[in-house]
């Protein structure tokens, strides 16, 4: 009779011992996961605790240790709000010189950029600070702290519409899959607590515009990493995460007691099958029962100051809005989480650069500003990188009928925009980059996407030719095989 052991192998399936083979694999997960999934202080330069991320990094000190990103969806005119040309308003109306196109591609909605007509900034330009930054009086409170602010004016990218350059800047690809910006971070560096996630994404619209841009879910995906590292969404209304409230009748201990017992048949499963995503999953629950407690007292925003929440605006009180995610991506940076992308879309003015973008504007500008001053007086600027931008710019010429003012527009473009860049070790008061005498081209000191991903990397202490993850026999990193630091703006 055969040994019931070796019986058992025979009746393996193929992936019964795949799964079998990995036990070791999962083991060392699980291992690490008891572990708090990470180190604390002792383990590396800083006193800071630390929870997950690699122990080779980071690679060198950074100078940064939260990022937070206030991305614009729909791409903001870079010539209506920074980048001032006075030649556009000279050449108002006339036709776009050849020369300046070449064979530049644009998205379908203007085809061929031949003839079209050159629209001056629709509001007027000052100089502000110290440093004499060039910006629109459709941004009065970003104008303020201008000598605060690096603006990265030679931005460019390869994508034409909104979905694919949109990821390409958070991810490095163009297609969803790859893991996003905040996603490597953790991956790499972990996060500073373990009571709160440590990628925080937080969505808002400008209310009544008609230009807003679809979230899609792959904005902040961990693509092929495992999924613990994707970002965590926070709700606009309503507890900011589902189910953070026990049901009636179930008591915190009854709570622990039920987590505990799944936990007990997760690891079970981890330890047979290894499959990563069962670590997630042990991982996430442990987390969400301790974000019942970290989550209410995060979003009481009872003890903050009048001053405080006049300098955000009168939104600020109001879940799901601009100006109250701004606030609270400061609460949580201040309590340890590493990465928090704010997205708010209605930057799409292609019939409405006369009336939503003002709309835009005011939602926008006073909170963001509000942000870097109240991170600044707090003592978090130095070591918070903070990122404004969107996903391309916007041309210099029109979309629409010049006597139809009311809907006028501009397409999208991808070769010359500005974002900005404050704290973190970046240079404050400086403009680096510049377009040409329209606004259409970068002619000096180009950044493209990937440049722009290596330096928030290298920031944060990170090589990014060297954060690399295998997927499909392949080492992939955050910027494909390209990127290099923009050393112009390191402080």
């Amino acid at each position: 009779m055969m040994d019931p052991l070796s019986q058992n192998r025979l009746h393996q399936t193929r992936r019964q011992f795949l799964g079998s083979a990995g036990t070791g694999l999962g083991t060392a997960a699980l291992a690490g996961l008891l572990a708090n999934d990470g180190w604390a202080a002792g383990a590396g330069p800083s006193t800071q605790a630390r929870f997950g991320g690699l122990d080779a990094l980071p690679h060198f000190a950074p100078k940064a240790k939260h990022v937070i990103y206030l991305f614009q969806n729909g791409a903001p005119t870079h010539v209506d709000l920074f980048d001032w040309k006075p030649r556009l308003k000279e050449l108002h109306s006339t036709a776009v010189p050849n020369s300046y196109i070449g064979d530049r591609r644009f998205s379908t909605m203007t085809g061929e950029a031949d003839g079209k007509l050159l629209l001056a900034p629709i509001e007027p330009f000052a100089q502000h600070g110290q440093s004499g930054a060039w910006v629109s009086e459709l941004m009065p409170y970003t104008a303020k702290i201008a000598d605060e602010l690096c603006f990265v004016k030679g931005m460019h990218t390869e994508q034409v519409n909104h979905a694919p350059a949109i990821n390409f800047i958070l991810s490095g690809g163009e297609q969803p899959g790859r893991p996003t910006l905040g996603a490597w971070l953790t991956y790499g560096l972990g996060n500073e607590t373990d009571e709160l996630p440590a990628y925080v994404v937080m969505t808002s619209i400008t209310k009544g515009t008609s230009c807003g841009q679809i979230f899609y879910d792959f904005y902040w995906g961990s693509g092929f990493l495992p999924s613990r590292f994707q970002g965590v969404k926070f709700r606009g209304s309503g507890d900011p995460v589902l189910y953070v409230s026990n049901p009636d009748g179930m008591s915190r201990q009854v709570r622990r007691d039920w987590l505990d017992d799944i936990a007990r048949v997760n690891e079970l499963k981890l330890q047979e099958y290894g499959d990563p995503e069962i670590a997630t999953r042990i991982a996430q629950y442990e987390m969400s029962f301790k974000m019942q407690s970290s989550v209410p007292e995060l979003a009481d925003l009872s003890n903050e100051t009048e001053s405080t929440l006049e300098m955000y605006g009168p939104d600020v009180k109001e879940p799901g809005t601009f100006a109250h995610n701004c606030l609270i991506a400061r609460r949580l940076i201040e309590r340890g989480t590493r990465c928090v992308q704010l997205m708010h879309a209605g930057w799409d003015q292609h019939n409405s650069l006369t009336t939503e973008l003002y709309d835009q504007c005011r939602v926008t500008d006073r909170a963001s500003a509000a942000l870097v001053l109240d991170l600044k007086q707090r003592g978090l600027l130095d070591d918070t990188l903070v990122v404004w931008g969107g996903e391309f710019g916007r041309t210099p010429f029109l979309q629409g009928d010049f006597s139809n003012r009311p809907r006028w527009g501009r397409d999208h473009h991808p070769y010359a925009f500005t974002s900005w860049m404050a704290g973190g070790g970046v240079k404050p008061g400086i403009s680096y980059g510049e377009t040409d005498d329209l606004g259409m081209n970068v002619v000096k000191d180009h950044v493209h996407v990937h440049d722009f991903q290596a330096t928030i990397m290298h920031l944060m202490g990170i090589d990014h030719e060297r954060l690399t993850y295998k997927y499909q026999g392949r080492q992939f990193r955050l910027t494909d095989v390209h990127g290099h630091v923009v050393k112009g703006i390191l402080a």
